[in-house]
């Protein structure tokens, strides 16, 4: 996919899986131009998410429930992602 899409197709997966309140995406990809894990064409984004989805759930619960609705954007489009994901009213 083309690297302006990525944070739209992002964004979709999350707002379909997640319901968030709030969510903002970031591509950092900038950052890492010639990053060893950057050379597949991958990008880098930063992820900050507040979704009911996320009361009850421990951070590692959380993030695998991030990881789970991006599915093979994993794969495909995203090398590294940074990973905010708090329930409505966290900090």
């Amino acid at each position: 996919m083309p690297r302006e899409q990525r944070p739209a197709a992002i964004r979709a997966a999350l707002e379909a899986a997640l319901a968030p309140e709030a969510l903002e995406i970031v591509d950092e990809s900038h950052k890492h131009a010639g990053h060893a894990g950057a050379r597949d064409g991958r990008g880098h984004f930063r992820v900050d998410i507040v979704s009911a989805a996320f009361a009850g759930v421990l951070p590692l619960a959380r993030h695998r429930k991030v990881y789970a609705a991006l599915g093979t954007l994993m794969e495909t489009d995203i090398h590294a992602l940074s990973i905010h994901a708090r329930a409505p009213g966290e900090g």
